[in-house]
């Protein structure tokens, strides 16, 4: 490790506990956007923490949560860096499985459990205390930061879409770095150039209008849950495939690139199966990352009809209800493929509600930018590890609004464990990913800065020519 190295690492970790309870702050600051519980709450704190920090900010209304806005603009013709993260976190439920409070940031061996710890409290700390640690060493920044927080992402972020589309100019940037998700199960540094896009659904059935006794009425009304049941098995196979008429038009093929970026993924399935509570797992790494990345899924999140609870009621329930989620890649649309869902419940029973929950598009940046090149190497400099580059995260993020709307580049780097448990209870982030963090985006600024510095004396050599 060379003596720049040395030195931020050695003034992060001796900053250790000023750093860790500004993230406690934050994290004891409830902010469920699904209730609209904390929010205003947490995004004046957040205001008030980037301001301390000298970023400008300012609360931006949007038809849904504020969005926190802040910047450090030093030159309007300098390289931009636009940073991206959410204040919201998921309902903490269920609370009976919570082995301490879930906004009440508790530090066991090594890890802050907390709800919001990973996902995304702790990575936008992260970040702040970054921008925060380049200051205090260079006094300056040498490229403008802006900064866009939402409060919405864990519903959606239904309207950062036209949040962006508003303030074009005001978020004009020539890259966009999100810290979000969760690291390679290796734990090796991973840079994400994309995410599947989602979309959300669900399908009603309604039989008699109230429930019935299922030998007074057996054989004769009709039950809703089987009405379901039969539907489903027309919509997907088997073996997976979705059965929905033109599901898989304007799938992009993978790139030769992108084919190489999974095969130099590192697999332990072994591994994997423990991390996510699944053991049989039984997957080829190439296979594993394909279908994880580059293939569209249809998942349902959950059903319900009648009666589950102990023993026995027998009744045929009045109706049956099934969410789904379907992640798509590039470059499906999700209200494309909603609109053929909606066909082919009509051709198959056309009695059965569809009911849109929400969406969002898949998004894709080329690992051949040079811009892209440099953040790897800034990483594999800092920490002497090569970083994984994955071609899209599992997940679905609104990195579209990005790579869209804005038409700017797009990079994704996890800073949270890959057992971080983020949406579950016992939400965690290891504390050495949380300085971790801190030091990859010190070290971030610090390349885009030397990227800014060669761009010009190219520019001006061009110029002598």
């Amino acid at each position: 490790m060379n003596l720049e190295k040395q030195k931020i690492h050695e003034y992060v970790w001796s900053r250790k506990n000023e750093f860790l309870e500004q993230l406690f702050i934050l994290l004891r600051q409830k902010s469920i956007s699904a209730q609209n519980v904390g929010i205003h709450e947490c995004a004046e704190l957040l205001k008030d923490l980037m301001e301390d920090l000298g970023i400008t900010t300012r609360l931006m209304e949007t038809n849904g949560h504020p969005v926190v806005y802040g910047e450090t603009i030093k030159d309007e013709n300098n390289f931009t860096l636009l940073i991206y993260g959410h204040y919201d976190v998921q309902p903490p439920d269920p609370l009976v499985d919570w082995v301490s409070p879930p906004f009440e940031p508790t530090i066991r061996d090594g890890r802050i459990y907390c709800r919001g710890a990973g996902d995304n409290k702790g990575q936008l700390i992260a970040q702040l205390l970054g921008i925060k640690t380049f200051i205090d060493h260079h006094q300056d920044l040498p490229i403008n930061i802006k900064l866009v927080f939402e409060g919405e992402e864990e519903v959606g972020s239904v309207n950062l879409p036209n949040f962006v589309e508003d303030n074009k100019d005001l978020l004009k940037a020539d890259l966009v770095y999100t810290a979000d998700g969760s690291s390679h199960n290796s734990g090796s540094p991973l840079l994400l150039l994309g995410v599947r896009g989602m979309l959300s659904f669900e399908l009603k059935a309604k039989g008699a209008d109230w429930d019935n006794h299922s030998g007074n009425t057996g054989n004769i009304l009709p039950n809703p849950a089987w009405e379901l049941i039969d539907l489903l098995q027309t919509i997907r196979d088997k073996n997976g495939k979705v059965l929905i008429k033109g599901f898989y038009d304007h799938i992009l093929p993978i790139s030769e690139k992108d084919s190489e970026l999974l095969k130099k993924l590192p697999f332990d399935v072994k591994d994997i199966g423990e991390k996510i509570g699944y053991s049989p797992l039984n997957l080829e790494g190439e296979d594993y990352y394909r279908k994880l990345t580059m293939e569209p899924t249809f998942n349902i999140c959950g059903i319900q009809s009648g009666y589950a609870g102990e023993g026995i009621k027998t009744i045929i329930p009045s109706h049956a209800t099934v969410k789904i989620d379907a992640r798509l890649v590039v470059d499906q649309d999700p209200m494309d493929i909603f609109n053929k869902i909606c066909q082919h419940v009509q051709t198959h029973n056309p009695e059965i509600e569809v009911r849109y929950l929400g969406s969002m598009k898949p998004s894709k940046t080329s690992a051949n930018l040079d811009i892209v090149k440099c953040v790897t190497h800034a990483i594999h400099q800092a920490f002497d590890l090569e970083p994984l580059i994955q071609p899209s995260l599992a997940g679905s993020l609104p990195d579209y609004v990005w790579t869209k709307i804005l038409n700017a580049p797009s990079i994704i780097m996890p800073y949270a464990n890959f057992d971080q448990r983020n949406h579950s209870p016992n939400e965690n982030i290891k504390i050495d990913n949380f300085l971790n963090g801190i030091q990859y985006t010190y070290h971030v600024i610090h390349a885009l800065g030397e990227y800014k510095k060669s761009q010009q004396n190219n520019l001006n050599k061009e110029k002598s020519v």
